[in-house]
């Protein structure tokens, strides 16, 4: 069984892009964009951020 945990360097690549695709949501939202746009960059966004609470972090030691 293989360990499921996160570099630090992924981890931050991966709130980096959720934080991008927050940005973007934000933007589609306020310009009354297209639905689809909305439900992607929120889903994106959202997806990024559940996987950085609840998959660990490996922490070199």
């Amino acid at each position: 069984m293989t360990d499921l945990t996160l570099t630090p360097a992924l981890a931050t690549a991966i709130f980096v892009a959720a934080c991008l695709a927050g940005v973007q949501y934000r933007r589609v939202w306020k310009a009354e964009g297209p639905r689809w746009q909305l439900w992607l960059y929120g889903a994106l966004a959202a997806l990024g951020l559940t996987i950085l609470g609840f998959v660990p972090l490996a922490i070199p030691t």
